[in-house]
């Protein structure tokens, strides 16, 4: 069943009034903002094949990828033709004097294999969904008309990050995804430019580093609360006046500028931190020092109409402000890097954010569901294949995940692997995450499989009760761990509104009621009996499965397509602990 969020069904309806409207007309990189800039959504033509060589036969609505229906591309399947092609002609009116075009693009699955401009290709064999967004050089723009050409592959496989998409979707698999899915950009830098502003905060002041395009004749300088702070060695330390600290119930934001020669970009930075420590003898996660309760909702990051892209970035903050309406301070984004404009949402709105990995290798049902549900929980890494490629592709993806979120104040928490789903080298990847991260806490096997160094005893409980700090099937008693207990999954309560399901012969999800009323009682009921009462005795985060349905997914709090909200008041309220 075809379904369309408020805010797709107003795009459409503005499209066919203005073709040339541009979905998605916000600037994409908050933490370093430039004040022109020069968006390349909207129609495109597109081709698709088996073979690699161009064709252009329809045309396509970027940023959406082409199994979605807003991107105006009918029936699209990556596995009948997995080479996709994009080409757009824009005008430039002029070509200022010194400066370089810079061309962005956001994301693309699975691999953008080449770029082609004005007719000569200037890139081939890059992924972006792995090293992060695309930033690349356009040489000898022209005033007036330019061609520019992508071409993306998506063959599939899992030895590369894959997510939650399948292409036998069903259940907890989604629609397979492929193709552009973010902003596709352009901006003109001067010769020196900033490339990266990272910042690493305390409790009283932040460091802030200004990375450039090559090494400057003069040292940038920060514009901050009315006075200039000099760059010395890349680094500026600023000291707000009187420290106002970043929580989810006051996201207080500092804003700065940064001013390297020709080159002026905007940004803007949170005082916080966070950790691990004992409360009254009970490990706790830390909050600016203190014990704070992470109230969460697992976030998949679909949407009915968009797949991984929603309508307008105006969506995140419906979402987010709909958590906080609920009762929740957290969303752990599962499974799924996405555009910066959520984070920069996360930061602004106060919604912390518990950030997974995308998981690289084969999943298989018995192993990694079947057995560690019934309490086969502490397998090391038995009946798994090490394999180097994934490995090292994860490794990569992990370095620019940690890279492109470092200085989101809303991120404190990382997830490696979830439920063991491409598991391996589990220490390694511990190490390898807390030397590129020593600043925020990590979850290295959020469910099961709790092998190896991590900084939480990290639970998933569907099938009975959650008791704390007893015993269950396959764990240890939470309080020899000497880990904070955080419940990274349970619930999945479902009811299922008809008329905005996807799929109307099939039901997912872990107990099912037959009226909105009993789905709320029982949803209230649940966080009464079993998570309130386990926060004083150590539990220390908890994540309700889930924020929205998703497909056969009717678990949601809101259906897919974001019209029925199905709890009228807060489900559940912990002030403290």
């Amino acid at each position: 069943m075809k379904l369309l969020t408020e805010r797709g069904e107003t795009l459409l309806e503005e499209l066919a009034r203005e073709p040339e409207r541009k979905p998605w007309d916000v600037y994409p990189r908050p933490q370093l903002v430039r004040e022109s800039w020069i968006n390349l959504n909207g129609w495109w033509d597109f081709g698709a094949n088996e073979i690699g060589d161009p064709v252009y036969d329809r045309r396509i609505l970027v940023p959406f990828p082409p199994e979605s229906i807003l991107s105006g591309v009918d029936g699209f399947d990556a596995k009948k033709t997995p080479c996709l092609f994009y080409r757009k002609t824009f005008s430039l009116e002029e070509v200022p004097a010194g400066k370089r075009l810079l061309l962005h693009v956001g994301g693309a699955d699975q691999e953008l294999a080449a770029v082609r401009f004005n007719g000569e290709t200037i890139l081939a064999e890059y992924n972006p969904l792995l090293n992060g967004p695309l930033c690349i050089e356009l040489r000898d723009p022209q005033a007036g008309e330019n061609l520019l050409e992508l071409e993306v592959w998506d063959y599939g496989g899992t030895d590369l990050p894959w997510g939650k998409q399948r292409d036998k979707r069903g259940g907890m698999w989604y629609t397979p995804v492929s193709g552009v899915w973010q902003t596709v950009w352009l901006e003109w830098v001067p010769g020196t430019f900033i490339t990266e502003i990272r910042c690493t905060p305390t409790l009283e002041d932040v460091t802030v580093e200004v990375m450039s395009s090559r090494c400057p004749s003069l040292w940038p300088v920060i514009l901050f609360e009315g006075n200039e702070w000099p760059v010395e060695d890349g680094k500026a330390v600023l000291r707000p006046e009187s420290p106002r600290l970043w929580t989810p119930e006051d996201p207080y934001l500092y804003e700065f500028t940064v001013i390297c020669g020709e080159d002026r970009v905007s940004s803007y930075f949170a005082l916080r931190t966070v950790g691990t420590g004992v409360a009254d003898g009970i490990p706790r996660l830390l909050l600016n020092g203190k014990p704070y309760f992470f109230n969460g909702l697992l976030d998949q990051g679909y949407w009915s109409d968009g797949l991984w892209t929603p309508a307008d970035p105006a969506c995140f903050d419906d979402d987010l402000l709909l958590a906080k309406r609920l009762g929740f301070n957290m969303v752990r984004k599962h499974i799924k890097l996405e555009p910066e404009l959520f984070y920069y949402a996360c930061d602004r709105l106060g919604v912390a954010v518990f950030q997974d990995m995308i998981n690289c290798g084969p999943y298989n049902y018995l192993r990694d569901t079947v057995l560690p549900t019934i309490g086969f929980q502490r397998f090391p890494h038995l009946f798994r294949t090490r394999s180097r490629s994934r490995r090292s592709w994860f490794r990569l993806h992990m370095e620019a995940a940690v890279r492109r979120l470092y200085s989101h104040p809303s991120v404190v928490y990382w997830t490696i692997y979830n439920e063991g789903w491409g598991q391996q080298y589990t220490t390694e990847a511990y190490e390898i995450l807390k030397a590129l991260d020593p600043t925020r806490i990590i979850d290295t096997a959020s469910g099961w499989f709790r092998i190896g160094k991590t900084d939480v005893d990290s639970r998933h409980v569907y099938f009975g009760p959650f008791r704390m700090p007893g015993r269950l099937p396959g764990f240890r008693n939470a309080a020899a761990t000497g880990k904070p207990v955080v419940l990274s999954e349970f619930g999945g309560y479902v009811w299922k509104c008809l008329d905005h399901s996807f799929n109307l012969e099939k039901t997912y999800g872990y107990k099912i009621f037959e009226s909105r009323e009993t789905w709320e009682a029982g949803v209230k009921a649940l966080f009464a009996e079993q998570i309130v009462p386990a926060v004083p005795k150590g539990l220390c985060a908890a994540v309700y499965t889930q924020l929205s349905d998703v497909e056969d997914e009717t678990n949601g709090l809101v259906t897919y397509d974001r019209r029925v909200v199905k709890a009228e008041e807060a489900l559940t309220r912990i002030e403290k602990v």
